[in-house]
């Protein structure tokens, strides 16, 4: 047998036991282990015996996100959002969904979408203030807005001052993205190092300052602070495929970012890093690197999470033919 229908074997084996061991599974549960398929099959099913399970249409909503398909997504999260208007985190997924649309909308429907998507934050800060996650969504928002669309700096100042109360550290994480706005690099990164003492030198915060390195095209330290958060307190797995994606984009140190995809597939995965996606991109580095049966493998793991992944369908062919 050659490597690569060797390798596609052993992914298959593993991918069954991994459908037995996981067949008690919650949708919930499913999502968060990646398998998108898998979800989206069992949430229809489920939403046609229970269509008043707001639960059910907001966790349907976030399976197609991970998809990046937001047109099918929409209609889930603001179903979710009719039915239990008092959720924060239903409104804080409407926003994102609208926030994912008005970045691909014309100018016209951009600024609708970005009104929809102040509403939605705001109304999911407002409904559950301790909920950083909406915080954060909505600092982001002020940040990069314009005015005429409900942005700006006091108000992100503001929105600081109340995460400072959650997490002080990532009070500091608006102030440089602020400067950054304002083009000022050297506050930046004194923030941002304020972020990483604050936070106990967590990777996150270091994955931060390799992100803010990067766009200052200063890629040797980047390069720095990418194994400093190697090394660093891990709070957040998703930080790992993040990591390794932003090693890949750059063409740098392709082993570190292969360590991290393992690291995160030894430790998670996650929700907000999808496992299919983080399959396709340790494909994309194993690929680079010359190993083509190994990227047909984590290919071909992709796709038996998300089949109609297209990216995994044409990154196999190309590695298989």
């Amino acid at each position: 047998m050659s490597k690569l229908l060797l390798r596609i074997f052993v992914s298959l084996l593993m991918a069954l036991f991994s459908w037995t061991a996981f067949a008690a599974e919650s949708p919930a549960e499913t999502l968060a282990a990646g398998r998108i398929d898998d979800a989206i099959t069992e949430l229809n099913g489920r939403i046609s015996s229970a269509p008043s399970d707001a639960e059910l249409s907001n966790l349907l909503c976030r399976a197609y996100y991970a998809l990046d398909d937001w047109d099918r997504a929409e209609p889930y999260c603001r179903k979710a959002v009719s039915l239990d208007p008092e959720n924060g985190r239903f409104h804080l997924w409407l926003g994102r969904v609208y926030g994912e649309k008005a970045d691909r909308a014309n100018f016209l429907a951009a600024a609708s979408l970005a009104l929809k998507v102040r509403a939605e934050f705001e109304r999911a800060v407002e409904l559950n203030p301790k909920d950083l996650d909406a915080q954060l969504d909505l600092s982001e928002f002020y940040i990069e807005a314009p005015a005429v669309m409900g942005g700006g700096e006091q108000k992100a100042r503001a929105q600081a001052r109340s995460i400072a109360q959650i997490n002080p550290a990532r009070e500091h994480w608006v102030y440089a993205r602020l400067a950054e706005q304002k083009k000022d690099a050297a506050t930046a990164e004194r923030e941002y190092h304020q972020y990483i003492d604050l936070s106990n030198g967590d990777a996150e915060a270091w994955l931060n300052v390799a992100l803010f390195l990067r766009r200052q095209t200063r890629l040797e330290e980047m390069d720095q602070a990418v194994i400093h958060l190697s090394q660093a307190p891990l709070s957040k797995v998703d930080g790992l495929v993040e990591a390794a994606a932003l090693l890949f984009r750059t063409g740098r140190k392709y082993p570190l970012a292969v360590e991290f995809l393992r690291r995160y597939f030894a430790v998670g995965p996650v929700e907000a890093a999808p496992a299919f996606r983080a399959h396709y991109l340790l494909g994309e580095l194993l690929e680079k690197q010359g190993d083509k049966p190994g990227a047909a493998a984590e290919y071909h793991s992709s796709l038996l999470l998300a089949r109609n992944f297209s990216a995994a369908q044409q990154a196999l062919t190309r590695v298989t033919h």
